[in-house]
């Protein structure tokens, strides 16, 4: 993958950072610097370390379904991509029935946001990246834009409320470039090799 192709999964990936975060934005209510560093740090660090985590698992065995990898690799994305897509067009209200700052939540909320992550690690080691030096830039990045994205997230939820926040989709962005990089990586191992 291409530094353009990385910054865009990391972008695709943080969507869900990004949406969640406006929910806990608005009900913060107003800017609260601790809770929100807590909260975009712990989804950086679980986007940062479940692709890593699935690249260590499945790069044992990818050499075993070299032929395929491409297939793998745009099915995941797409399926993932198409998930996003379909939870953004859920009617689900916001509800105001949990602590925004409670750590058993924040930590729930980053493990759930980073389960796409895991599987985007998956499909690193069907990319071909092999070694420890290839896949800490992607996992670094991926970690950096869900860091920020979960900030600027919260802070447009503060300041939106439930206004305009929902009206942007954040989900269906995210899972428009996720199928998107899926095609590119097929189209490319199809047609471009």
């Amino acid at each position: 993958m291409r530094g353009l192709e990385i910054w865009l999964l990391a972008i695709g990936l943080a969507m869900d950072c990004f949406a969640v975060s406006i929910a806990n934005g608005i009900l913060l209510k107003r800017i609260r610097w601790k809770p929100m560093l807590v909260t975009a740090f712990s989804f950086g660090l679980f986007q940062a370390v479940m692709p890593f985590i699935g690249w260590m698992c499945a790069r044992t065995f990818s050499h075993l379904i070299e032929s395929i990898d491409h297939w793998i690799a745009f099915i995941i994305l797409a399926f993932l991509g198409g998930r996003m897509i379909y939870e953004s067009f859920k009617n689900e209200e916001c509800r105001y029935e949990f602590d925004p700052t409670s750590l058993k939540l924040i930590f729930t909320m980053a493990v759930a946001t980073s389960i796409d992550a895991l599987a985007v690690g998956i499909s690193f080691a069907f990319l071909g990246i092999r070694d420890y030096k290839a896949i800490v830039p992607p996992t670094l990045i991926i970690g950096l834009v869900s860091f920020i994205m979960s900030l600027i997230g919260a802070s447009f939820g503060i300041l939106c409320r439930n206004g305009y926040a929902r009206k942007i989709k954040a989900e269906l962005w995210g899972g428009i470039i996720l199928i998107f990089i899926g095609i590119k990586i097929l189209i490319e191992h199809l047609y471009l090799q």
